[in-house]
C-alpha cells in the first residue's frame, strides 16, 4: 500500500515541476517580440508573445488618400503575419508540455 503512495508523491512532484517549467516558458514567450510584415515591408506590426500589439509602422510611400483600401489590406496582412508567427512559436514552445497528456 505504501508503495503506491510513494509513486503518487513522485508523480505529483513531477507535475509540479512541469507546471513551473510551463509557467516559465510562457513568461519568456510573452516577453518576446514578433514582427509581421506586409508586401515589401511597407507595413510592419510588432506583437508580444501574449498577442499584444506594441507597434505598427507604415512607410510613407504607401499612404495614398486615393487608395485607403490598399493600406488597410497591408495592415491586415502585417498583423496576421505577426500573429501567425506568435502562434507557431507558442505551439513549438508550449506544445511539448501537452504531448502525452490525456485530453490535449
Amino acid at each position: 500500500m505504501m508503495r503506491g503512495m510513494g509513486n503518487m508523491q513522485g508523480m505529483m512532484k513531477q507535475v509540479q515541476k512541469m507546471q513551473k517549467d510551463m509557467e516559465k516558458a510562457q513568461a519568456e514567450l510573452n516577453e518576446r517580440e514578433f514582427v509581421g510584415a506586409a508586401t515589401n515591408q511597407l507595413v510592419t506590426a510588432t506583437f508580444t508573445g501574449d498577442r499584444k500589439m506594441k507597434d505598427i509602422a507604415i512607410k510613407e510611400e504607401v499612404v495614398d488618400p486615393e487608395d485607403v483600401e490598399m493600406l488597410q489590406d497591408l495592415v491586415i496582412m502585417a498583423v496576421n503575419d505577426a500573429l501567425t508567427k506568435v502562434e507557431k512559436e507558442t505551439e513549438a514552445t508550449m506544445g511539448k508540455y501537452a504531448k502525452g497528456m490525456p485530453g490535449f
